[in-house]
């Protein structure tokens, strides 16, 4: 019954993935006033995760044409205005950003919470 438990996989995978957007969206805050920085942005969850289902999966190192790999994105150059300085980065477009990895961080939590008494119910416990 609880061979596969991938709701817990795909949990702590959305949580990483808010904690690197919180961590994208302070570097890019912080550099604000920085001549020539470009702002940085990663790809939504969504898409990481249709990447992720769509390639082969390694479930041990010998696996042949299979990656165990960190499921977290790169960072990449985000492709917006640019002030006369050079800087390319948005402070209302980063607030919008940290406050959407705050709600999935949150939702993530809630997800394993749920999970997890679910889990417990059906032992017993």
């Amino acid at each position: 019954m609880f061979q596969n438990l991938d709701v817990f996989r795909n949990a702590m995978n959305l949580a990483r993935h808010a904690g690197l957007q919180q961590a994208v969206s302070s570097q890019n805050i912080a550099n604000a006033d920085t001549p020539g920085y470009h702002a940085l942005e990663i790809p939504d969850f969504a898409e990481t995760l249709k990447g992720e289902m769509m390639t082969q999966k390694a479930t041990r190192p010998g696996h042949l044409n299979g990656r165990i790999a960190d499921p977290l994105p790169s960072p990449s150059e985000r492709r917006d205005s640019v002030d006369p300085n050079g800087n390319a980065v948005s402070l209302e477009t980063e607030m919008v950003e940290a406050v959407n990895a705050s709600r999935a961080h949150n939702r993530a939590l809630s997800i394993y919470r749920s999970n997890l008494n679910i889990l417990r119910a059906s032992l017993g416990r």
